[in-house]
């Protein structure tokens, strides 16, 4: 009977409070790691910084969605009432001078297609769905819902070397350092 091949999948290490996490996140970032994360039982004030993230592009992409709903439901108000099928209501206008009245739709039309863009642009960015992640098999990671301030360097990283990687995160003062293999 063959033993099942294991590959390691990351470094999941504890660090003691914020302040610590949040000076380890500067080291590793000077470091040039790339694939990693932090993980918090709460919000750590300034921690993206320390990690070097950027702006996410998720505003972005709700823009667009902004966008493209307004243009639709303009040009589907403009285009049905205005051009193709004039109608004539209390003796009001055909043209622009009637674009109040296409307000609400436009409004509506752009809050829906907003919403829709950022809820899936959020799914994508995340990569969900992912019904299991190697990381829910940790048990320091499920400290970090509680009192953990935890740390996942992953394998994939260009800079991951097994020993020298596990060497660095007892330098910059991990307490505790799991090897998670998939």
């Amino acid at each position: 009977m063959s033993e099942a091949r294991t590959t390691p999948f990351a470094y999941v290490a504890e660090f003691g409070s914020a302040p610590e996490l949040y000076h380890a996140a500067e080291k590793v970032r000077d470091a040039g790691f790339k694939k990693w994360d932090v993980h918090t039982p709460y919000p750590v004030h300034g921690i993206d910084k320390a990690m070097g993230l950027g702006k996410s592009w998720l505003s972005t992409v709700s823009l667009i969605g902004g966008i493209t709903g307004f243009l639709t439901a303009f040009t589907l108000e403009f285009f049905t009432q205005v051009m193709l099928y004039p109608t004539v209501v209390q003796n009001k206008p055909t043209n622009l001078n009637t674009i109040p009245a296409f307000f609400p739709v436009m409004f509506e039309l752009t809050i829906l297609l907003t919403a829709f863009a950022t809820v899936f642009g959020l799914l994508a960015f995340i990569l969900l769905p992912r019904w299991n992640h190697p990381l829910f098999e940790s048990p320091l990671f499920k400290k970090s819902t509680d009192d953990g301030f935890i740390m996942v360097i992953e394998s994939r990283d260009p800079k991951f070397r097994k020993e020298r990687t596990k060497e660095f995160l007892e330098e910059i003062g991990a307490e505790e350092i799991e090897l998670l293999e998939v």
